[in-house]
């Protein structure tokens, strides 16, 4: 059975870029537009990777990460950050929160593809990628 990976970005455009690369690698996506809906969906259905923008309305990447966390079923999953922030206090409160990596915007969807397969336990770390 394919992986779930759950997306949660505010920009539509980022959401189809990421989605058309992680479905096209055979994956499931699910899409949300805020840490809110994404947390949502989470709860309705197991995912296996979650992809998160940093800097999101309504919940942001650092309150959706800290809640989902907190929850049992999501204390360990892997989880991809996704933003044009390369400031050390985020990277920081994500390391702290157990964030897989950090993958800067714009997204080459081809080192996205790499990196997800390595969380998903399916490929070697792609070079170029930052694992915090």
């Amino acid at each position: 059975m394919s992986a779930t990976i759950l997306v949660a970005d505010d920009s539509a455009t980022i959401r189809m870029i990421v989605q058309a690369a992680l479905t096209q690698a055979g994956w499931r996506v699910l899409a949300a537009v805020d840490g809110r809906a994404a947390l949502s969906l989470a709860e309705r259905e197991p995912v296996d990777l979650v992809v998160s923008d940093w800097n999101m309305p309504v919940m942001g990447g650092l309150e959706f990460i800290r809640t989902l966390r907190a929850s049992s079923r999501y204390a360990a999953a892997p989880i991809l950050v996704l933003t044009t922030e390369d400031d050390v206090g985020s990277k920081n409160a994500a390391r702290q929160l157990g964030v897989s990596g950090w993958v800067h915007k714009p997204v080459d969807p081809e080192l996205l593809v790499d990196m997800a397969a390595e969380l998903l336990g399916q490929a070697a770390p792609p070079p170029g990628t930052e694992a915090l």
